[in-house]
């Protein structure tokens, strides 16, 4: 299963990383999980909302300008050796990670959800599923 992902390029200067937030927060819109990568000029922040379409509407008519992706929630093993065995799988296929981050809703008995950027994520889910790893649902990435 893949899932939408937003991204917003952000100035790195204060007050940068709370307006996409608020805006959000004001539309009733829930950030399941996130990332933000930075450099000195500029920032990226990378969230998964229930709802993306209306997520992404509600901050371009906030004056933001936002991109949506594809993304491939993994779930791995919650040890040593966990997270190698899906990038093995994902190697082995030819194919390469563009990022990735936790999904710490998501994980729980002793399995963690990762959130994989791959440039081809239909080969992706292919790979991963011939090697028996498993691609969470969103219905699995809720809070309870």
């Amino acid at each position: 299963m893949k899932l939408q992902q937003l991204s917003l390029f952000l100035e790195n200067r204060p007050g940068q990383l709370r307006e996409p937030c608020e805006a959000l927060a004001a539309a009733g819109i829930d950030l399941l999980t996130m990332s933000l990568a930075d450099t000195s000029q500029f920032g990226i922040l990378r969230f998964i909302v229930r709802d993306p379409e209306r997520a992404k509407q509600v901050l371009q008519d906030a004056g933001m300008i936002v991109r949506m992706t594809e993304v491939v929630p993994v779930e791995v093993d919650n040890e040593p050796g966990g997270l190698a065995r899906a990038l093995i799988a994902i190697e082995d296929a030819g194919l390469g990670v563009e990022y990735m981050y936790d999904f710490g809703a998501a994980s729980r008995g002793g399995k963690a959800a990762i959130v994989f950027r791959f440039e081809n994520p239909d080969a992706a889910l292919a790979a991963l599923s011939a090697a028996g790893i498993r691609v969470l649902p969103m219905e699995e990435l809720l809070p309870k």
